[in-house]
């Protein structure tokens, strides 16, 4: 079960990247306006608010691949914080701006969880 925590783990940290890289540097582009809807001038506008979004998911993803590198149990612990940010940042999300943000973030999220608790 350990195994398979860590690699959930990995994989919702790769979505945060991801997620980074598209609100970052792609939001005014094909990848980052699919994803929001947006048309270019309303992309353009948004591209501020989207990087610092894109900043957050990045903070994200460092926090849960410091958690995969730290020894235990501070590990353990990094991990089960910053999943819990990203089901707490998922909810919000989905609940306040777009309900795809609870598929596409707060389960995968909610999923390496009680993977991780489950493996201690």
């Amino acid at each position: 079960m350990t195994v398979i925590a860590q690699v959930l783990v990995g994989l919702v940290a790769a979505l945060h990247a991801w997620i980074l890289v598209l609100e970052m540097f792609l939001w005014e582009r094909g990848p980052g306006r699919s994803l929001s809807g947006f048309d270019p001038a309303m992309a353009r506008a948004t591209a501020p608010l989207a990087a610092n979004q894109g900043l957050y998911n990045g903070f994200l993803a460092a926090g849960l691949v410091w958690g995969l590198v730290a020894a235990d149990p501070t590990g353990h612990r990094v991990q089960v914080f910053f999943l819990t940010c990203v089901v707490v940042a998922g909810v919000y999300g989905g609940l306040t701006a777009n309900r795809r943000i609870l598929v596409a973030q707060a389960l995968p999220g909610a999923v390496a969880l009680a993977a991780v608790l489950a493996a201690r």
